[in-house]
């Protein structure tokens, strides 16, 4: 089996796995099954506290119609592209070791602090062979953010790489289970990133959990953080296994 490719099987063994941890962990993820059938998610919910940036964020030669932003990372003009930088934790670090620490809180020149309900979910890919990060954020009115709030409540330091690294985009589009609109980190560059993390991994002949370590480095762009303790309790049974989950 390609190391870098992730089929259901092992997609559910490793949500098995993290849904372990997190109960040790008191981290809030749960395992959704729908009703009627046997496919299922994890979820969980975060109150966040985030600076929604006033400034404009689209193009204004592009267009300003939200509904005119299309889905697919591939179909997009440039000048409407919500644009991601997946960055890993140092050169994150990097940024931010200079400046003051916050809690957590996205911090921009302008906007107004609020609270948000947000609400993650990651489901499986059969195209993409990947697990993909569904989400949606509410004020605590229960007005659903739209994508251009959204991308506004993305922090800085992710922001500031996007020109630079732009591997991947902040689409809004139908939850496959739920059909609900939900905003999605789109997977077309998942394999991509992780070929390095999973290689490096197995050179060093160490457990690695996919999901677990694929959210790492997807979660902090849309604010969901992954505590460490889930790195420095992973257990060798975290590694890839062709066992089925229950």
């Amino acid at each position: 089996m390609n190391s870098c490719v992730l089929d259901e099987q092992n997609f559910r063994h490793c949500c098995q796995l993290l849904l372990q941890q997190s109960e040790q962990l008191k981290d809030g993820w749960s395992w959704e099954v729908l009703q009627g059938s046997e496919e299922g998610y994890l979820r969980k919910t975060a109150l966040r506290s985030v600076v929604i940036d006033s400034s404009p964020v689209w193009n204004q030669e592009g267009s300003g119609s939200e509904s005119e932003l299309h889905t697919s990372c591939h179909s997009w003009p440039k000048e409407q592209s919500v644009l991601v930088g997946l960055l890993d934790a140092d050169s994150i670090k990097g940024d931010t070791d200079d400046e003051d620490e916050d809690d957590g809180a996205c911090t921009v020149s302008e906007g107004s602090s609020q609270a948000l309900q947000y609400e993650y979910h990651i489901l499986y890919s059969c195209s993409y062979s990947t697990p993909v990060l569904y989400f949606r954020a509410f004020t605590l009115e229960g007005r659903s953010l739209s994508l251009e709030e959204v991308w506004s409540s993305v922090h800085p330091n992710f922001r500031l790489r996007l020109q630079k690294n732009p591997l991947n985009t902040i689409t809004l589009q139908e939850h496959p289970l739920l059909g609900q609109p939900f905003f999605m980190l789109h997977p077309c560059r998942t394999e991509e990133f992780m070929r390095p993390v999973l290689q490096m991994a197995q050179d060093q002949h160490r457990p690695v959990n996919y999901v677990l370590s694929w959210l790492s480095v997807v979660g902090p762009v849309v604010g969901l953080e992954v505590p460490l303790k889930y790195s420095t309790q992973l257990h060798p049974a975290a590694s890839l296994s062709s066992t089925k989950p229950d």
